[in-house]
C-alpha cells in the first residue's frame, strides 16, 4: 500500500474509495491510476482540492452530447469539491490543433476565439456550475514568453518524441507538408499545464498525445506529473461515425425537447448503455441496476430508450419539458397523431404547386429529387393521407397540414 494511503483513517479510506469509483466509472484510460489514487488520497488527507484542467480551442461554438462526455467528468470532480481549470486557448487557436487532421487548420482571428468561447461558456453552464470554474486564456502566459523562452521550451523535448504523435506520422508517410509552426501545438499545450501546476488533465482519446505533453513538461520543468484522463469518443446517431455536427448525426444541447427525444429514439440499441453511461446523471446504483434489467429481459430496450431520451431532455430542460417531450413521440410516432402544436409556415407563393417544389420550398427536404425519393417511400403526408404521386400538384389552403417522415411537420398559413 503507498505510503499516503496507510497515512488514512478507515472514515477517509472510505472517501478516497468513493471517489475513485466515479472518476473511473466511464474512463476509456488513466496514465497512470495509480497516480490518480494518490492524488486523491493526499487530496482527502489534506483537505485540498485537485486541479483539474480542461483545454479547449473555440473553434467550434455549438455543444452536443459528445463534447458533455469530457464536462460530466469535470462536473464529478466539482461536486467533490475540487477546482475546475476551463483554459480557453486563445493563443493556441489561433495556430491550430493539428490532432486529427491531415492538413493544418486554419487560423483563427481574435473576433472569432472571442466569440467562440462566449458560446461555450453559456452552453457549458448547462452541465457545469460555472460560478465555481477558474477560468484562464492561454494568451496570458503564451504572448509574454520571448524567443530565447521558446527555444529553450523547444530544448526540452526531442524531434523523435514530437514524431510519435499519429497525425504527423501519418501525413509524412503520404507526402503532405507539415508546417513548422504545427510542432509548437503539442509544447504549448503541455507548458499550459506546467503554469496551471493541474493535477488531472481531462481529454478524449484523440488527444492522447498533447495531454501527454503536460506530463512529460511538468516533469521537465521540476513539478509533480499531471494524470491523463482519456474519455471514450461518442459515436452519433449513426452508430458509426464520432458525433459531429458536419455528419449530422448529433443531438445538440441547445435543441427543442422533442428534437432532443426525437433523436435519442433513434440511438443505435447496441449504444444504448454506453449513452447512459457518459451523458446522464444517472448514479451509479442506478446505471446497475439498468444494465441488469435490461440483461434479464425486465427492461426491454424500447423502455430503456424511453428513459434514455426523457433523461436527456429532463437533463436540459427539466421535468415538465421532459414529461411533454416523451408524450409528444408517444402520441406523434408511435400511434400516429398529428402534434398539438405545429410550426406555421406563411405561403406566398401560387395558389397550386407541385408537390416536389413545395417540400423544398418549405425546406422539408433539400432537393427535388430527395423529394421524389422520400414520396416513392411513402414518407409524405397532406392532411394525414399519403401522398403517392410525385407529380400531385397541391392546391394551397390555410391550414393545410405538410408532413415529411414521423418529425417534420409544417401547417400553411395563407
Amino acid at each position: 500500500m503507498n505510503e499516503v494511503m496507510k497515512q488514512l483513517s478507515a472514515e477517509q479510506l472510505k472517501e478516497v474509495e468513493r471517489q475513485m469509483a466515479i472518476y473511473t466509472q466511464g474512463v476509456q484510460e488513466i496514465i497512470p491510476v495509480e497516480d490518480l489514487e494518490v492524488k486523491v488520497a493526499k487530496s482527502v488527507l489534506e483537505n485540498r482540492p485537485l486541479k483539474i484542467k480542461l483545454g479547449l480551442d473555440p473553434s467550434a461554438p455549438d455543444v452536443h452530447l459528445g463534447h458533455t462526455v469530457v464536462l460530466k467528468k469535470m462536473r464529478q470532480f466539482q461536486d467533490n469539491g475540487h477546482k475546475i481549470q476551463l483554459l480557453i486557448g486563445d493563443f493556441t487557436g489561433k495556430i491550430g490543433d493539428p490532432t486529427g487532421k491531415s492538413v493544418a487548420r486554419k487560423p483563427l482571428t481574435d473576433e472569432e476565439v472571442k466569440h467562440n468561447a462566449k458560446t461555450y461558456f453559456e452552453q457549458f453552464g448547462k452541465v457545469m456550475d460555472m460560478d465555481k470554474v477558474d477560468l484562464y486564456y492561454n494568451s496570458e502566459w503564451l504572448t509574454k514568453l520571448n524567443f530565447e523562452d521558446v527555444i529553450g521550451l523547444a530544448g526540452k523535448i526531442t524531434v523523435a518524441r514530437l514524431m510519435e504523435g499519429d497525425d504527423f506520422e501519418e501525413r509524412i508517410a503520404t507526402g503532405k507538408p507539415i508546417s513548422l509552426h504545427e510542432f509548437f501545438y503539442p509544447l504549448m499545450q503541455g507548458y499550459d499545464s506546467v503554469v496551471l501546476e493541474c493535477d488531472i488533465e481531462l481529454g478524449g482519446t484523440d488527444q492522447h498525445f498533447n495531454i501527454l505533453m503536460g506530463r512529460h513538461y511538468q516533469e521537465k520543468f521540476g513539478k509533480e506529473k499531471q494524470v491523463a484522463m482519456l474519455m471514450p469518443l461518442l459515436e452519433g446517431l449513426d452508430g458509426v461515425e464520432k458525433m459531429s455536427k458536419s455528419k449530422k448525426n448529433y443531438i445538440g444541447i441547445d435543441e427543442s425537447p422533442n428534437e432532443m427525444y426525437g433523436k435519442a429514439m433513434s440511438i443505435p440499441d447496441e449504444l444504448m448503455v454506453k449513452y447512459f453511461e457518459l451523458v446522464t446523471d444517472l448514479s451509479l446504483e442506478q446505471l446497475e441496476t439498468m444494465k441488469h434489467d435490461l440483461t434479464s429481459g425486465d427492461l426491454h430496450p424500447r423502455d430503456a430508450k424511453m428513459l434514455l431520451g426523457k433523461t436527456i431532455v429532463r437533463m436540459y430542460h427539466g421535468e415538465e419539458a421532459a414529461e411533454k417531450a416523451e408524450h409528444h413521440f408517444v402520441s406523434v410516432f408511435q400511434q400516429g397523431a398529428v402534434p398539438d402544436e405545429l410550426p406555421v409556415v406563411e405561403w406566398k407563393g401560387s395558389k397550386e404547386v407541385l408537390i416536389t417544389d413545395l417540400l423544398v420550398e418549405l425546406q422539408m427536404l433539400s432537393s427535388k429529387s430527395e423529394a421524389r425519393r422520400m414520396i416513392a417511400n411513402r414518407g409524405v403526408k397532406l392532411d394525414g393521407e399519403k401522398v403517392e404521386d410525385v407529380a400531385l400538384r397541391v392546391s394551397m389552403t390555410a391550414g393545410l397540414v405538410v408532413q415529411v417522415g414521423k418529425r417534420k411537420f409544417a401547417k400553411i398559413k395563407m
